[in-house]
């Protein structure tokens, strides 16, 4: 399959943890990055059914195999079946989904930032898209769109609700105008990045400068003395404001940065849902635990369930670029190899 993803195109933050050497421990020499493409068919395995040469698809960054216990309940980024890895297993008690180009711990799966992608399970993993539709629009649908989609999800942003989001870069804007979407009465946009903040204004959502306010938590609850119906932390375990966590952090006495965990739920009201889409990854300290049990919060996360999708969002020009996904079925009781396709690369 030729890839096609963009330069230009708005990438997910979890791929600058890979670049900045803050997972490097599970990473090793060789491995294709990338996880968020649209691409050409080149060719296709004997068991793809719906797809053919030539077809114009986005590829989805998780790889699910359609037939598992997660997989029947639609949270595919769990599912049980396509990552080898072990390491998690260590480290979480379970293992996630296989992940394109996302280190040795996600399945080692050659990511589609190159020529050509193998992608597996492609019935399912790929989503068809028209051909007369400008590149940079359906690539933002392979995991930008849909990550921001989950973040809403999670949270259960509805009509009228107020809402915090921690984050203002390509999935931190896109949460803030799907929740606007879905309802929401105002959206708080928290970032320390003025020309972020900037567009954020732009797009209706109210400014919180992190730089202007030393605990921006103190400063939401001052002209919202309820607090956030919904806050969502999309910046990820490197967005440290304190001297104590960047201190630790650099030392090695923690691998995550709560910082922005913990000003999230110290700024969402008694009874309200939270949830974490910047990725977090290894142990953090000072994480407010009382607080969160206290105040009856509702703390969430999780990869997007990407293939979900097409059946949850509303967006009028979303579904007839999600559609076409297949499923994988057992032959004999037996379970069948995946079904491949290639992709070949360009890049815009």
């Amino acid at each position: 399959m030729r890839s096609c993803t963009s330069p230009t195109a708005p990438y997910v933050a979890r791929i600058l943890h890979m670049y900045n050497g803050d997972l490097n421990k599970v990473m090793e020499k060789g491995l294709i990055m990338g996880h968020e493409a649209i691409g050409i068919v080149e060719e296709v395995g004997p068991e793809v059914k719906d797809l053919k040469v030539g077809d114009r698809v986005i590829i989805l960054p998780v790889i699910a195999c359609g037939e598992c216990f997660y997989c029947g309940h639609k949270e595919f980024s769990l599912c049980d079946r396509t990552n080898p890895s072990g390491e998690l297993d260590q480290m979480y008690g379970h293992r996630l989904s296989g992940i394109f180009g996302y280190s040795k711990i996600t399945g080692r799966y050659p990511g589609d930032q190159a020529e050509y992608c193998r992608v597996p399970n492609a019935d399912l993993t790929c989503v068809k898209a028209p051909a007369n539709v400008d590149a940079k629009k359906p690539v933002s649908l392979a995991d930008v769109t849909p990550t921001a989609w989950h973040g809403c999800e999670l949270t259960e942003v509805g009509e009228g609700d107020v809402v915090g989001v921690w984050g203002c870069g390509a999935v931190g804007l896109s949460i803030q105008r799907l929740a606007k979407l879905r309802g929401a009465s105002k959206v708080y946009a928290v970032d320390k990045d003025a020309q972020r903040l900037e567009i954020a204004r732009s797009f209706g959502m109210i400014p919180v400068n992190v730089n202007d306010h030393a605990d921006p938590a103190d400063y939401i609850l001052s002209v919202e003395p309820h607090g956030l119906e919904r806050g969502i932390e999309a910046s990820g375990f490197r967005s440290t404001n304190s001297a104590a966590h960047a201190t630790m952090r650099a030392l090695g006495i923690e691998g995550d940065g709560s910082d922005t965990a913990s000003a999230v739920i110290k700024a969402t009201r008694k009874g309200g849902n939270v949830a974490l889409i910047g990725d977090f990854f290894y142990s953090t300290n000072n994480l407010p635990i009382g607080m969160l049990m206290e105040k009856a919060i509702t703390l969430r996360g999780g990869q997007l369930y990407a293939e979900k999708v097409s059946e949850i969002c509303p967006m009028p020009q979303v579904p007839p670029l999600l559609s076409g996904y297949g499923s994988t079925e057992k032959k004999d009781g037996k379970r069948r190899k995946a079904p491949t396709a290639f992709t070949k690369s360009i890049w815009y």
